[in-house]
């Protein structure tokens, strides 16, 4: 007797707390009496049927993600790999529809995905792939939604995560990439080397034009001492003559003393006879004289000639006539 009271009350509360369940949130419960849908249970504590009804099912509304990685190609025949992330739930209202209608989800999602993307990759190239990834997403949103919303599915949203090439399209598009950016070093560089020329260019001709200026004045200034001394000495009764050749065997020793003065010295100054200033002087004096004679003969010629041109052409302006030359 104690044993059959014991059984009964075992047996007792085993219906009773099966009457109970609780549904967690976020969560749908299917219930089923005798193998038939009866209700839909959300979050919360809940009272069933013993032994007549059941817990057919879970069904997790929460925002669910499923990785899809498909190899296709593109217009210029590159192969790649896209990893398209799509995110999804049920919808609350349509749980029956989510349950009952489509047992498995994920791989009626991802026949989806890969139609897309097979349908919309071959007519880009590789490079409008990368550029235009959002617009692949987007169509393949547009076509899940259409599709999946019939079976109680939501599409939250649909990313393209990753585009891998082939390895060796890969180490191609990188080397033209490398040798782009060289190409524009070089042009900057070039460029670079252009102005450090032209700077330069423009150093050397300031400093010869400053240089120039130098000698000038250097001469000038000597050229007024060889006067003021040349003065002073026609005072003292030294004629200009006797005076230049004072000057120039004066500058010639002058000369000898300051390459003596350097211990490291090799120039050689040729002549270096004594006689050397006096006949440097003759040979100037020389020139001198045969230049100014030059100069006289041509314009005695110059004044023979002109006259004789304006008889021959009296109507004509002297200006403007052409002159021999002689």
């Amino acid at each position: 007797m104690d044993i059959a009271l014991i059984i009964f009350l075992v047996f007792g509360l085993f219906i009773f707390f099966s009457s109970f369940f609780t549904v967690k949130q976020q969560t749908s419960v299917i219930i089923e009496r005798f193998g038939k849908f009866t209700s839909v249970r959300n979050s919360g504590l809940h009272l069933k049927i013993p032994l007549i009804d059941r817990i057919a099912g879970r069904v997790n509304l929460k925002i669910q993600q499923l990785d899809v990685i498909i190899e296709t190609k593109t217009k210029d025949n590159v192969f790649v790999k896209m990893k398209v992330s799509v995110q999804f739930k049920v919808i609350q209202d349509k749980v029956y529809d989510a349950f009952y209608k489509l047992e498995y989800p994920h791989d009626q999602i991802t026949a989806y995905v890969f139609d897309v993307v097979r349908a919309e990759v071959p007519k880009l190239k590789l490079d409008d792939v990368f550029e235009r990834k959002d617009d692949i997403a987007i169509a393949v949103k547009r076509e899940l939604n259409e599709a999946m919303t019939t079976y109680g599915y939501d599409i939250i949203n649909t990313l393209v995560t990753d585009i891998d090439p082939d390895i060796q399209v890969k180490n191609a598009m990188n080397r033209i990439n490398a040798a782009d950016r060289e190409k524009t070093a070089a042009e900057f560089e070039g460029e670079s080397t252009r102005i450090r020329i032209v700077a330069k260019a423009k150093a050397e001709a300031e400093s010869k034009r400053l240089q120039g200026q130098g000698i000038a004045d250097q001469r000038r200034e000597i050229a007024r001492g060889l006067v003021e001394s040349v003065e002073v000495l026609n005072r003292v009764g030294i004629n200009s003559q006797e005076a230049s050749a004072l000057i120039v065997v004066t500058q010639h020793y002058d000369t000898l003393q300051a390459i003596g003065a350097d211990a490291n010295s090799n120039l050689i100054l040729l002549p270096n006879s004594p006689q050397a200033g006096s006949d440097m002087l003759n040979n100037m004096v020389a020139s001198f004289s045969a230049s100014n004679q030059v100069g006289e003969m041509m314009k005695r010629n110059y004044k023979k000639v002109k006259p004789k041109k304006e008889e021959d052409n009296p109507g004509t302006n002297p200006a403007d006539s052409p002159e021999e030359e002689v």
